[in-house]
């Protein structure tokens, strides 16, 4: 009787105190780490994924795996919302504009590391197989730790922003895309299958193509009908619960469905959060009054007693005039749960994932901080896409080369040539006359030149009118070569590109799924299946400096940034220049 009652449920047990300080003091320490960090450095991400690593597994040990595992559990929710919070905050005006240079970082961000990362074959004797899962591994970019410094320093909103976020997720598509395709490799095997490699691409990328055309052919056509009907919609359909309802059903629907078809989650939950942001744009489009010349017409019509069903209804834009946006419902029902519990617990999930004592040996060391390096040159490189070189020392270099090739010419023509224009030369030297003689009309269109030319003098660099010669070039050089030479502006600072450089650096949770999801399977084995290899731990370290370098290095920038913004005059520029807009 005792066995089927306990099987029938789950008895309710007061635990221990010793526990419940325990967790208590979890959670007050990784709050009080991430309040002290960010306070000085925005990054208190890295207080919590220490605390995690003294609190676990490998530290003190003061948490057993069955905690781990549904803390674990609870952060990846934190990171799902942490990503939908991005999607909500994401301009989608501001990515198309922005997409080719997104792109361009994002592929930089993920040929460079995996290049790089064939090193490995000589650094520690790895195959090509054990080379391409350390590169997709390190070509990942944490998404929810680069969310979590642009929040921070609260450069989300900007096209820097912009910018980073979508290179950060098109490389977090792209590292699960890795992490499916190792997951279906398996084994020791060396050879790639076409449909294990191009599935989990054609996935995403169909996903993400089908919700485009749901949206376009299929959402908003309907949102536009309902929205038009201005006096048949029920007053509820306004209220913040309505929002949150249809909100978090979009969210966990797009989740689940991109789950179980076979592409990544945190994918589907940034494209949520862009759908929400997309739906608040076209309600808000909507809020326009019907009549604004007719004042009675309007205040009739605003509140109407609908027999049929009882209540009253009012108009749509009215219903929606202070509709509650995604940010507001996520500021409301969200916010304080995921930032005091959700997110700390994921970033301590991620240092429950660091062995770290095996790490302290001599020749994983070296090898790890050599191959971190590396993965940190890789990820930085993409922050050059930002920095607006400064041409004229090559449009120099053109002009000197099309002078010279001039003057070749001039000299290398024919002699016939030249004693034509000699012979020319002489008969108008014995015919003066014909040269100086000139019509009424010649001259008064001559005298209209001149008075043309001295109208449009322009001064000189010390404020005196240009010289003839000077006007002379100006005005006779084509609009076309004048573009072709002048060059661009030169950069205002590198902070922008340092900023997208170093924020790219950061991996995390991806790069430790793809790393453990290689050891479990056995590709980073050395011939013998006992212990951790040492692929494994090169790996494993190359990720966490990369964690743990990139969110400080961005947050002492940031905060430089934040210090020149705040002194500089008014005739100073911004240090972000267009990118901090």
């Amino acid at each position: 009787m005792s066995g089927d009652a306990s099987n029938a449920a789950f008895a309710y047990e007061e635990p221990p105190i010793a526990t419940v300080l325990n967790q208590t003091g979890f959670l007050v320490v990784l709050n009080l780490a991430n309040f002290c960090l960010d306070k000085f450095l925005y990054c208190g991400l890295i207080g919590q994924l220490v605390v995690g690593i003294l609190w676990g597994t490998p530290g003190a040990k003061w948490l057993d795996r069955e905690t781990e595992t549904v803390i674990q559990q609870l952060g990846y929710l934190g990171l799902i919302m942490l990503i939908y919070e991005g999607g909500l905050s994401t301009s989608i005006k501001a990515v198309r504009a922005n997409y080719v240079a997104s792109l361009c970082v994002a592929l930089t961000g993920i040929a460079v590391p995996m290049a790089l990362s064939f090193v490995l074959r000589e650094l520690v004797g790895a195959s090509s197989l054990q080379s391409f899962a350390a590169g997709a591994s390190l070509s990942a970019t944490s998404l929810g730790t680069t969310f979590t410094i642009l929040s921070t320093t609260g450069l989300v909103t900007t096209r820097l922003g912009t910018i980073t976020t979508s290179a950060a997720m098109l490389d977090d598509v792209v590292g699960l895309v890795m992490v499916q395709i190792i997951s279906n490799i398996g084994g020791r095997s060396s050879s790639f299958d076409s449909i294990t490699v191009v599935r989990p691409v054609f996935v995403s990328i169909g996903f993400a193509v089908g919700l485009y055309l749901l949206c376009s052919f299929g959402v908003k056509p309907v949102l536009n009908k309902v929205l038009a009907m201005r006096f048949k919609t029920p007053s509820f359909v306004g209220t913040m619960q309505f929002a949150f309802l249809y909100q978090t059903l979009i969210l966990v629907g797009l989740v689940a469905g991109a789950t179980y078809a076979g592409t990544s989650s945190l994918f589907a939950a940034y494209l949520a959060g862009v759908i929400v942001s997309w739906i608040d744009g076209i309600v808000g489009d909507s809020k326009m009054p019907d009549h604004p010349t007719d004042p009675l017409t309007s205040s009739s019509s605003s509140t109407r007693e609908n027999s049929t069903h009882g209540h009253t209804e009012r108009p749509l834009n009215m219903a929606f005039k202070e509709a509650p946006t995604g940010e507001r419902v996520y500021e409301k029902y969200y916010k304080q749960p995921v930032i005091r519990i959700l997110i700390p617990l994921f970033f301590a999930s991620i240092g429950f994932a660091i062995p770290i004592t095996e790490m302290f040996k001599g020749r994983v060391i070296w090898r790890g901080i050599i191959y971190a390096l590396l993965m940190i040159f890789g990820k930085m490189i993409t922050g050059i896409w930002l920095i607006r070189f400064s041409l004229s020392p090559v449009s120099n270099l053109v002009l000197g080369i099309r002078k010279f090739v001039s003057s070749i010419r001039l000299f290398c023509r024919p002699t016939k040539d030249r004693k034509q224009r000699e012979e020319m030369r002489a008969k108008s030297e014995r015919h003066p006359s014909k040269k100086g003689r000139r019509s009424p009309n010649d001259e008064a269109a001559r005298n209209t030149n001149v008075s043309a030319r001295n109208k449009n003098v322009m001064p000189s660099s010390d404020g005196r009118p240009g010289s003839q010669f000077e006007l002379q070039d100006v005005q006779t050089t084509p609009p076309s070569r004048l573009i072709a030479v002048t060059a661009p502006p030169k950069p205002r600072s590198l902070y922008p590109s340092s900023i997208l450089g170093l924020a790219m650096v950061a991996r995390g949770e991806v790069g430790y799924l793809i790393a453990s999801l290689a050891q479990s399977k056995g590709i980073f084995a050395n011939g013998s299946s006992d212990g951790i290899s040492e692929i494994y731990l090169v790996v494993v370290w190359a990720i966490s400096i990369c964690t743990l370098v990139g969110p400080i290095c961005v947050g002492a920038l940031v905060k430089r940034v934040k210090r020149l913004q705040t002194t500089r005059t008014a005739n100073s520029s911004d240090p972000l220049g267009v990118w901090g807009i």
